[in-house]
């Protein structure tokens, strides 16, 4: 087993369900987001951002919020193409 893939077991933490929850938000303006990432998580947005990229790997984050997971993969795979 991975840090990507812990197991069926193992249930997303709370910070994870967090971090989907943040994501799942449409944000009014530049600053709003990294705001409240700050304010709601306690962490930075760069931690933020690595959190989520490997939450993207993982299938028990897929399996708890599969549209956004979903949506941000294929964001993700089109910049990658377009590098």
């Amino acid at each position: 087993m991975t840090a990507a893939d812990p197991g069926p077991e193992a249930a997303l933490s709370d910070q994870e369900r967090a971090v989907l929850a943040v994501e799942r938000q449409s944000w009014p303006g530049p600053g709003a987001k990294e705001r409240a990432i700050r304010e709601r998580l306690g962490i930075s947005p760069v931690r933020y951002y690595q959190l989520l990229n490997a939450l993207l790997d993982d299938r028990r984050a897929l399996a708890e919020d599969p549209v956004t997971v979903n949506r941000l993969r294929r964001i993700r795979d089109t910049r990658r193409r377009s590098r």
